[in-house]
């Protein structure tokens, strides 16, 4: 069952090809450098958890576990493993570093995302300030309730 597309031109809905291809080559989307991408879980027992992520090919990258929290890496896939740091798990994105923590000559710094973001009416819950430089993190939620960390730690 082929499902119509439709587009608003000119006031009109159409779904003609021409329409709908004309429309994508002129939509302007904005594209933010985010960094690495990590799920932060807040897990149980680290331990546990560490053996886990272990038997599915991840090793442990960062973090200890004295401190409660473990950074766990398999190619360019990173999960944070924390104990008793948060209520609930956490989609996390460092602007300025890549999967191996280095940092990027290139990105986007977390005040011009928080700026484009509340000028694109999302709602942060946690904001930093804008006049300052280095380190800053915004906190926000999905529309289905999942939290998003924006983590700079350049």
């Amino acid at each position: 069952m082929k499902i119509p597309t439709l587009v608003q031109q000119d006031n009109v809905l159409s779904n003609s090809p021409r329409h709908i291809l004309n429309k994508l080559l002129h939509h302007k989307t904005t594209i933010m450098k985010l960094g690495a991408f990590s799920i932060s879980l807040a897990v149980k027992d680290l331990n546990i958890s560490k053996e886990f992520y272990e038997k599915l090919g991840f090793t442990v990258f960062a973090g200890d576990l004295k401190m409660n929290y473990l950074i766990m890496k398999n190619g360019n896939a990173l999960v944070g493993l924390f104990h008793e740091m948060f209520p609930k798990n956490i989609l996390t994105f460092n602007p300025g570093w890549d999967e191996d923590a280095n940092t990027l000559n290139s990105f986007d710094d977390v005040r011009k995302i928080q700026a484009h973001l509340k000028s694109n009416n999302i709602k942060l819950e946690q904001e930093t300030d804008e006049k300052s430089t280095g380190p800053a993190s915004i906190m926000l939620t999905d529309p289905d309730g999942n939290q998003i960390l924006i983590d700079q730690h350049v």
